[in-house]
């Protein structure tokens, strides 16, 4: 018997692989090839924003420029368009000096303009005289007590007698007295605007009405 002969070597090339084995293509690039100094400008993009570095500091000073700009024309308007503001009348009536107790502070004036309205008896004079309500030493307006023929301001314990004299606490000095005269139709006219600081002036005429 004779040896086998092992078969010839084959002519034809080895099977491709199974398609799960091969590389997927890289994918085409989108849109038009770009330049190496396109490349370095999308590269100092800030936060991926369609601006640049230089362009985001150049928009950053044209907004505070705009800002202080706005500023400055809000401010030069408000300059030629003054702002109006409501108060009370500083001139006013309070009625006729009958109506008025003697001996007695009339506090119905108080929360409407701030003033108390005192009649003195007649060994006091007989007169009628208006205290403009604030404390001498930082504004506060006190309160009566009647009970202790006082004034007391509730802020920092300042003491005025009947007369708004001060003679307790931190106040530097009496409270003021309003100017007041007599109309025609017979009633008290008080003027907030004009006050008299001065004891020496609360027996003028225009301080202490005769009544």
């Amino acid at each position: 018997m004779s040896e086998e002969q092992p078969p010839p070597p084959s002519s034809s090339p080895p099977p491709p692989p199974p398609p799960a084995l091969l590389k997927p293509a890289p994918p085409a690039p989108k849109g038009p090839l770009k330049s190496a100094q396109q490349v370095e400008v999308d590269q100092s993009k800030v936060w991926n924003l369609w601006f640049t570095r230089r362009e985001f500091l150049t928009l950053a000073a044209w907004g505070t420029f705009l800002a202080w700009l706005g500023g400055s024309l809000a401010t030069a308007l408000r300059y030629f368009i003054p702002s109006m503001t409501y108060d009370a009348p500083s001139v006013f009536k309070i009625g006729k000096p009958e109506e008025y107790s003697i001996g007695v502070v009339d506090e119905r004036w108080k929360k409407k303009h701030r003033i108390w309205v005192v009649r003195d008896t007649s060994l006091e004079g007989g007169g009628i005289y208006v205290i403009f309500a604030r404390c001498t030493h930082l504004g506060c307006t006190p309160n009566w007590l009647e009970g202790q023929r006082k004034f007391k301001c509730p802020c920092h314990g300042s003491g005025y007698r009947r007369t708004g004299v001060n003679f307790e606490g931190p106040a530097p000095r009496p409270m003021e007295r309003c100017k007041l005269v007599l109309a025609d139709d017979g009633q008290i006219l008080v003027d907030l605007s004009t006050r008299f600081k001065n004891p020496k002036d609360w027996k003028k005429p225009e301080v202490y009405l005769k009544a």
